[in-house]
């Protein structure tokens, strides 16, 4: 997941999709799935969004559609050395719902790639129902160990 981050290498989110494309979320036959989005600052950087790269990966082969329905509002500092409490106030209100979307009826699968404290995907899955999503999931492909702040 580090080298699909860091490394400039988004193809390898063909080979995360294809391990996670045996896992079905229960209870959810058909769904949009939503890439968490980067800043632009961060997106420039990188030059793709790692999380995009995933959610159209795994559409492909759940065959579900990916709809780009968030945006960032502000741009966030990395998480990588934040507390579980500086994380949320980092990503509190940093996303919103694009203009003039509607909102599909049907589940929404927020995609992204590693799993810490879940505030990144509290934070959108809280842009989405405040603009009146009624079903909201999360999925990633990786969790990370927190590190002992103490």
């Amino acid at each position: 997941m580090h080298l699909l981050k860091y490394g400039g290498l988004p193809r390898l989110a063909e080979d995360f999709a294809e391990a996670l494309a045996r896992v079905r979320l229960p209870g959810c036959d058909a769904a949009r799935l939503v890439p968490v989005p980067l800043g632009p600052a961060r997106r420039r950087e990188r030059g793709y969004n790692q999380s995009e790269r995933l959610a159209r990966a795994l559409g492909l082969r759940w065959g579900w559609p990916v709809t780009d329905l968030l945006i960032r509002t502000r741009e966030t500092v990395t998480q990588t050395a934040l507390t579980p409490v500086a994380r949320l106030a980092n990503v509190a209100g940093a996303f919103a719902v694009r203009n003039a979307l509607p909102l599909p009826a049907s589940t929404l699968v927020l995609v992204d790639d590693v799993f810490t404290t879940g505030a990144t995907l509290v934070a959108a899955a809280t842009a989405l129902v405040e603009a009146g999503a009624t079903s909201v999931m999360g999925i990633t492909f990786g969790r990370a160990v927190i590190p002992d702040f103490t």
